[in-house]
């Protein structure tokens, strides 16, 4: 089971405070969350009168004529116009504060991803993310404003009802009480299955999420693997366990509410037996007042049920609001330093001094000029070291090239390049500065990438070049894109420019969607670049033209290049042979060749692998165009 999946399967007991987030964001309406509670509130003190009145007219009705009966059947009568008001009131305003409190949470959670690092998504899927934003949103949303209502409803009721027994009768008012003690031992025993079986369906809810994700990225590749139906049945796992414990939730909920609802009308059978007796007794207590009594240990009852009703909808729902609380507290490991007070003294003082002018000189800044890596030692995981003892400088106008095997650390060095990542040890510094002490959203700004896999957004082309500097005009994007000689396939296009490049960029090819990538990158005009790869999807022929126009954007800032072709790099200012998390070799082109090490190595292997397929490509012409002549001629003898 996956970090993630173990932590959803979490058995801690039902917690309030997993809710209050959610809480926070609904109080936040202020205007619909008064209007419910004094709807509910208004509600509740109608209904704890009606048995009043009633017992009223039943007792009136035994003594006199029906005319003085008139006052009361016409006050009883505009206390129901009261009565629809209210309703009306707490069902609009509930809807106002369902949808508001969904959007709040919607944003924040959004919000709250944007702020976070990208090693927080490298071990989570992007279904469990999804789900975070829809399905958990929704269900925690929609049950606030019925809660809270029944809150000020059920308490008011509660309340009310109980005074008004005991002060008109305490011992039918004990007799109508007596079930109270066994429901709350009830609901303690149902919570802790409750509770289980709701977290489970979301953990598992959650699980096909990714997995429709998953399906819909991948199918492409479930096609030509022919994966369809060991796709179909894994998923089918998911669906059957995801279908065992809804079940359990819905037998648990329809077991607990019906005997909470049986305890709270089982009141009323009491109060019959016990209360007729009273009636015939003579001590004092009338008819009406017995029928009054009847009415408030139904009335005890209806939200006694609601409260069990909600009770179990929110242990149901306990799970998503974990998991969404969760998500709010998490804090950015990447953020920028707080400044501290100035009311430390000595030493503190001076430290807090010193960061606060680091963190706001870095704005006013106008380039880069070096970028050192001292001592850096990293990991992803404890005890399997990435990167040790790493240093390096680079500085404005220079190329450094990284080339290596495969999990070399290659990549580690440019995500801790532009702060996607922190050095466990040592430091990244701009100009003699820690990157830690510098404002994080100033030193993205002076960052530009190209990854290996371009990510390209739905819309234009256009609207993806712009993407990362949204003030630039036409003129501009276009001017980019020729530069990377993207410009001559996208007039090609049927709308050019604004032409729709689909989800993820699926109307282009991968390397149109790198050179789209290219040009956001140049048009971006970042202080430091990094390239990882990015010219590893383009073709022979379309890279030869790219080369030029990317040494041409290379100039005048820091640039990094990460790179399997080597041939791409042979201009390149510095070029570091990364092996083990360490720097095997360094130096320009021609002097790494001369000292025949592993960048000869490298270097020589993959121009043989290059010409023996040039050589295969050349026969292969030579082949067809023997064919060819050979069918000439034979047309020619006929």
């Amino acid at each position: 089971m996956s970090e993630v999946h173990a932590h959803d399967d979490s058995r801690a007991r039902f917690s309030l405070r997993v809710w209050r987030p959610i809480v926070q964001r609904a109080l936040a309406n202020r205007g619909a969350v008064a209007g419910l509670l004094s709807a509910g509130i208004t509600v509740a003190a109608i209904e704890t009168s009606l048995p009043l009145l009633v017992g009223r007219i039943v007792d009136e009705s035994r003594k006199g004529p029906e005319a003085a009966l008139l006052p009361i059947l016409a006050l009883y009568a505009s206390v129901f116009i009261f009565f629809a008001a209210g309703v009306w009131i707490f069902i609009s305003c509930a809807g106002k504060v369902a949808t508001r409190t969904a959007d709040r949470l919607r944003r924040d959670c959004f919000a709250k991803l944007q702020e976070l690092e990208p090693a927080y998504f490298d071990v989570r899927p992007t279904g469990w993310l999804v789900s975070r934003l829809t399905s958990d949103c929704s269900k925690v949303s929609g049950l606030m404003p019925w809660c809270i209502l029944d809150f000020a409803w059920c308490s008011a009721i509660l309340i009310g009802v109980t005074a008004t027994m005991f002060a008109t009768n305490a011992r039918l008012a004990l007799w109508a009480l007596a079930a109270v003690p066994v429901m709350t031992a009830l609901s303690v025993v149902f919570q802790r299955y409750l509770i289980r079986s709701g977290r489970e369906a979301r953990r598992v809810s959650s699980a096909m999420t990714a997995s429709y994700g998953e399906m819909l990225l991948g199918a492409r590749t479930t096609k030509t693997l022919a994966r369809e139906e060991a796709n179909l049945a894994e998923f089918q796992l998911l669906s059957s366990e995801m279908n065992l414990w809804a079940m359990r939730g819905a037998v648990l909920s329809s077991i607990y509410v019906p005997i909470m609802a049986t305890l709270a009308a089982s009141a009323g059978a009491i109060l019959l037996w016990r209360g007729a007796g009273v009636v015939l007794a003579a001590e004092g207590v009338t008819l009406g007042t017995l029928i009054a009594f009847m009415q408030f240990a139904a009335l005890f009852a209806q939200p006694v049920q609601e409260l069990a009703q909600r009770f179990a909808d929110i242990l149901n729902a306990s799970s998503a609001a974990e998991r969404i609380a969760s998500l709010l507290a998490t804090e950015a490991a990447i953020r920028d330093k707080p400044i501290q007070s100035g009311s430390n003294q000595g030493a503190s003082n001076q430290a807090a001094s010193n960061q606060a002018a680091s963190i706001f000189i870095a704005p006013t800044r106008t380039q880069v000029d070096e970028l050192r890596f001292e001592h850096v030692d990293f990991w992803y995981r404890e005890g399997v070291p990435v990167l040790r003892d790493f240093s390096l400088v680079a500085k404005r106008g220079q190329t450094i090239a990284l080339v290596g095997s495969t999990g070399g650390g290659k990549t580690t060095i440019v995500s801790l390049a532009t702060r996607f990542y922190e050095p466990r040890a040592g430091r990244v510094a701009v100009d003699g500065v820690d990157l830690r002490d510098l404002p994080l959203a100033w030193f993205t700004e002076q960052i530009g990438m190209v990854p290996q896999v371009a990510h390209l957004f739905s819309g234009t082309v256009r609207d993806n070049i712009r993407y990362g500097r949204l003030d630039a005009s036409d003129a501009q994007i276009e001017a980019a894109a020729q530069r990377v000689k993207a410009h001559e396939f996208i007039i090609a296009l049927e709308k050019q420019y604004d032409t729709e490049v689909g989800e993820g960029g699926e109307r282009l090819s991968t390397g149109q969607r790198q050179l789209v990538a290219l040009a956001r990158a140049v048009l971006r005009d970042p202080q430091i670049l990094v390239m990882d790869e990015a010219t590893s999807s383009i073709d022979t022929a379309t890279e030869q033209l790219v080369q030029a126009g990317v040494e041409e954007i290379l100039k005048g800032r820091i640039a990094f290049v990460v790179a399997h072709r080597l041939s791409t790099i042979r201009r390149a200012d510095l070029i570091l042979v990364i092996e083990k998390g360490s720097i095997a070799e360094q130096g320009t082109h021609r002097e790494l060749l001369a000292k025949r090490g592993r960048y000869w190595e490298l270097y020589t292997n993959q121009f043989a692998a290059d010409r023996e397929r040039e050589l295969l490509h050349l026969k292969d012409e030579a082949k067809a165009q023997t064919v060819a002549s050979l069918v000439g001629d034979g047309d020619d003898d006929e």
